[in-house]
């Protein structure tokens, strides 16, 4: 058995993947770890280009967009690592990433899930790091938010974590699928990604299934990625029907007592799937 499994699943960004597993191969060098892509039908060249470029990696081909939560699943459960890396291709990670957050995993208290400090381009630290159980108040202020860009309103959301600094270490509730640490005993027993999701949410339900499971969920602020958020990701009517078709499906499984609250959620979530297609629509137009 290796010790770790690297997990990228694409579509259609395939730059972005080169540089991923670029930085991937060298935060490996001294470690016993393989890197599976587990690509979509992208049909852009990708698996041409890692074949040449990468012939260690295990290329992992799908005839048709099977969705990130399934897609993963089938590298997850064609992998051969004790621990396991849920990594977006859109994003580049540091060489001694594993010499600080393996040891940590391996000593941490009932240790079920880790993420780590991410940064944009900019070096701008990304609060999606570590965030907070959704509720029904800050599910729909993220929802809200979401959709209007309200800055004030995402800060007083609930939603983010802000008591444990972006530095430090310590138990967290949420992590991000962008970059997902934890062991495939765990994430087998726990039954992986919900396959209800295609895309969005799937992340924020695993995290949740690991805690309820009796696990820990810890966020390493010692080291950070490079996240290109939204590389991977156009912001177009597909876009919009995935996200909430993702808070619907959370809020069909975790939030149906009380029934007064479920049926405003379900009503927001339709009222701002509308809405969000409107100003979609609206700003095209301008363009």
């Amino acid at each position: 058995m290796k010790q770790l499994s690297i997990i990228v699943v694409n579509y259609k960004v395939k730059k972005f993947l080169k540089d991923c597993i670029q930085s991937c191969l060298y935060a490996i060098k001294n470690i016993d770890a393989e890197i599976i892509v587990v690509d979509n039908n992208s049909l852009d060249g990708s698996q041409e280009l890692i074949s040449e470029l990468f012939p260690q990696v295990k290329w992992i081909q799908n005839t048709t967009n099977l969705g990130f939560s399934k897609a993963n699943n089938i590298g997850v459960m064609q992998s051969s690592g004790e621990y396991t890396l849920i990594l977006n291709p859109d994003t580049i990670i540091p060489p001694d990433i594993f010499e600080k957050i393996i040891p940590f995993a391996q000593s941490a208290k009932n240790f079920g899930a880790l993420g780590v400090r991410i940064v944009d381009i900019d070096n701008n630290y990304r609060p999606e790091s570590k965030r907070n159980l959704p509720n029904p108040k800050n599910a729909f202020n993220k929802l809200f938010s979401q959709i209007v860009s309200l800055k004030k309103n995402r800060q007083l959301s609930g939603y983010y974590n802000t008591i444990l600094g972006e530095f430090e270490i310590g138990k967290v509730e949420v992590l991000t699928g962008c970059f997902l640490l934890t062991t495939k005993k765990i994430y087998t027993e726990v039954g992986g990604f919900d396959e209800s999701y295609f895309m969005y949410g799937e992340d924020i339900d695993l995290s949740y299934t690991i805690l309820k499971s009796g696990y820990k969920n810890y966020y390493y602020g010692k080291t950070s990625i490079i996240h290109y958020k939204g590389a991977a990701t156009n912001k177009d009517k597909l876009y919009y029907k995935n996200f909430f078709n993702a808070m619907e499906i959370f809020v069909r499984k975790y939030f149906k007592k009380p029934y007064i609250i479920y049926i405003f959620l379900l009503l927001g979530l339709k009222t701002r799937y509308y809405l969000a297609l409107f100003i979609y629509t609206i700003q095209k137009y301008k363009k």
